[in-house]
């Protein structure tokens, strides 16, 4: 579900802002033996080249930055239901049997 949420909504609106269509073939060549072009990533690591994949790091920290963001909202909610448990102030015992005798004989001594 959150790679979906990063996939399909969030990084289509964040390469519609930059301008860059997808972000995963984002990166930086830093040695290419072989002096040829690459379209990807993948075929860059194939033909050797030590690439520097940028795209897929900032793909990697926004689907952390949207679970750690899920996640603490959702313990801020339980922390939320918990102080609300809490604060409930807690029902009154029932009265022995002592106490309600004894409410009885005040009772009675008033009439």
């Amino acid at each position: 579900m959150v790679n979906s949420l990063v996939t399909d909504l969030l990084m289509p609106l964040i390469s519609g802002i930059i301008g860059t269509p997808d972000f995963s073939n984002l990166y930086v060549v830093l040695r290419n033996p072989g002096g040829a072009a690459y379209a990807s990533v993948k075929a860059a690591r194939d033909g050797g080249a030590v690439v520097l994949a940028l795209g897929l790091f900032i793909n990697a920290v926004i689907s952390f930055l949207i679970v750690s963001a899920a996640l603490f909202f959702v313990v801020k909610m339980l922390n939320r239901l918990r102080r609300q448990e809490e604060a409930a102030p807690p029902a009154s015992p029932e009265p022995t049997a002592e106490v309600r005798l004894l409410g009885e004989i005040r009772d009675l001594l008033r009439r």
